[in-house]
C-alpha cells in the first residue's frame, strides 16, 4: 500500500530554512512568553531590538522542524519547553544580556479590575490635574483625603489603595488610571535560553535589575558596618573611623574632666 506524502507548503519550507540558518549562525536561542502583551508594544519592542535580535513568533511544529535540521548539539532539547505565546529570539548576544535587554525594553501599562497587585500602590500627596467634581468623591470613596486647590483636587495625605497580593477593585483602577498610576507593566518575558558556546538550556534567566541594585546595596551597607566594626580601613570606612574616634576622644576628655573636677572638688572640701 503506497504511504500518504504530508505535503508542505512552501512558505512552510522557507521559513524552517529562515530559522536553521539563523539558529546556525548565532549564540542565543530564547523562549520569551508574550502572553497578554499588546500587539503595540510587540511590534515597539521588535523594532527597539531590531538591530541585534531576531524575533520570530511561529508555529511549534515548524520551530521543531528548525531544531532538528540544526546541527548544533543539544539545541533540539528546546523543543520541550514550547508554550502557547511564545516568540523565538534569536541573537549573538549572550543569554543573560539579552535577559536584560528585554527587562528594559519593558512598558508600564495601567491596572485592571481583578488583577493581582506586585506592590502596595499608594496614592501620594501632591497637586493632581484633576477638576473638582465627581472624581472628588471617587477618591474619598477610597479614603483618600483631598481638598480643591485653584480648581483642580489636590492630595493632603498619602494613601495605600491597594496592598501587595490583593485583587485591584474596578474603584483602585479607575482611581489609577485618571492619576496616571501604571503599577504593571508589560513586555517580553524570557523563560529558557540555549547557548551554542556551552552547549546548554538555561532556565533561570530572568534578570530583576532592581531587585539586584537593592541586594547590591544592602550588601555593600552590611559590608562597611562590619568594616568599621572591626576597624578596617578603607576608602569609605575611613570617615566612619574616623568619626568614631573622634567620638571616642571627646568621651574620654569628658571623662578625664569629670574626674579632675571631682579631685579638685574633693581637694577643696579637705581643706
Amino acid at each position: 500500500m503506497a504511504q500518504t506524502k504530508t505535503h508542505v507548503s512552501k512558505e512552510k519550507l522557507r521559513t524552517v530554512k529562515e530559522l536553521v540558518e539563523l539558529i546556525e549562525s548565532n549564540n542565543t536561542i530564547m523562549l520569551a512568553s508574550i502572553k497578554s502583551l499588546p500587539l503595540k508594544q510587540f511590534q515597539k519592542i521588535k523594532k527597539q531590538l531590531s538591530q541585534e535580535v531576531a524575533i520570530k513568533v511561529v508555529k511549534k511544529r515548524i520551530f521543531k522542524k528548525s531544531l532538528d535540521s540544526s546541527k548544533k548539539t543539544n539545541v533540539k532539547d528546546l523543543a520541550n519547553f514550547i508554550k502557547e505565546d511564545c516568540a523565538v529570539l534569536i541573537s549573538n548576544m549572550d543569554a543573560f544580556e539579552l535577559s536584560y535587554k528585554l527587562s528594559e525594553s519593558k512598558s508600564p501599562v495601567k491596572a485592571k479590575a481583578g488583577q493581582i497587585s506586585p506592590i502596595d500602590i499608594e496614592v501620594e500627596t501632591g497637586q493632581t490635574d484633576l477638576p473638582a467634581g465627581p472624581a472628588v468623591s471617587e477618591l474619598g470613596g477610597l479614603g483618600i483625603t483631598v481638598k480643591v486647590t485653584q480648581g483642580k483636587i489636590e492630595i493632603v495625605s498619602p494613601r495605600v489603595i491597594v496592598k501587595e497580593g490583593k485583587k485591584i477593585s474596578e474603584e483602585a483602577a479607575s482611581v489609577m488610571g485618571k492619576l496616571n498610576i501604571l503599577p504593571f507593566s508589560v513586555g517580553f518575558i524570557p523563560l529558557v535560553a540555549y547557548d551554542s558556546k556551552s552547549a546548554k538550556i538555561y532556565e533561570s534567566i530572568k534578570v530583576d535589575k532592581e531587585g539586584t541594585i537593592e541586594s547590591l546595596q544592602e550588601s555593600a551597607r552590611k559590608a562597611l558596618a562590619f568594616a568599621v566594626s572591626i576597624a578596617f580601613t578603607t576608602k569609605d570606612s575611613l570617615k566612619f573611623l574616623l568619626a568614631k574616634a573622634a567620638s571616642h576622644e571627646k568621651a574620654i576628655n569628658d571623662l578625664i574632666n569629670k574626674n579632675y573636677s571631682q579631685e579638685n572638688k574633693s581637694v577643696g572640701e579637705e581643706k
